[in-house]
């Protein structure tokens, strides 16, 4: 099932040529189900379990070592099964690591979408990563010399907000906007300015 409708993708798209008319920068967004299997979780979850399985044995049952250590090999098995569907495994992930694992989709897809082959390198993507509820703005490095440190957070968090709420159309146009506003102010459209990247929603499932 798509993330998005025919008509939200069209309105998202319709808010980027909105945005790029006032503008020679370039704006692409892109929303990917999620960043990373995590398949690593399971088992490091079930050895964690597998682990403390013995100090409770030993010391609270009368079981020898060979029904201890078939029991720490069912827990294992068990608790790897357990946490093995991809909502389980992305869940008992730690933050830090899925931040990272956003933040590293979010730049090969700067690389994928030829972000960085802009002529006046002003290109600007916006990345959103569902499962890790993760958003990333990466600009190209002509913006960052001249958008302040900081600038982009608050259109994160925004944006953010509007995706915990289900409201993830109205907040991905309002983040154009938003990045389209800040891209006029530095880089205003030009006599040869022409379309250099598609406009429309690039959701990858």
């Amino acid at each position: 099932m798509s993330m998005f409708s025919n008509e939200e993708k069209a309105r998202v798209s319709d808010a980027i040529g909105r945005a790029e008319r006032k503008t020679a920068g370039e704006i692409v967004v892109v929303v990917a189900a999620a960043s990373d299997d995590y398949l690593f979780v399971p088992v490091l979850a079930g050895a964690f379990a597998g682990l403390l399985v013995p100090w409770v044995l030993i010391f609270f049952t009368p079981l020898g070592l060979a029904a201890i250590y078939l029991t720490q090999l069912c827990v294992f098995l068990g608790v790897s099964l357990a946490a093995m569907p991809r909502r389980v495994r992305t869940a008992l992930a730690p933050k830090p690591i899925k931040r990272l694992r956003a933040r590293r989709h979010a730049m090969e897809q700067f690389l994928a979408q030829n972000l960085y082959t802009t002529r006046q390198h002003t290109g600007v993507l916006i990345f959103v990563s569902v499962a890790e509820r993760q958003v990333e703005i990466v600009a190209d490095a002509e913006i960052d010399r001249r958008v302040a440190a900081g600038t982009w957070q608050a259109i994160v968090d925004e944006l953010t907000t509007a995706l915990a709420k289900g409201e993830a159309a109205d907040g991905l146009i309002a983040a154009v906007a938003a990045v389209g506003a800040h891209l006029a102010q530095h880089f205003p459209p030009q006599a040869r300015d022409h379309n250099e990247l598609p406009n429309h929603l690039i959701v990858l499932q």
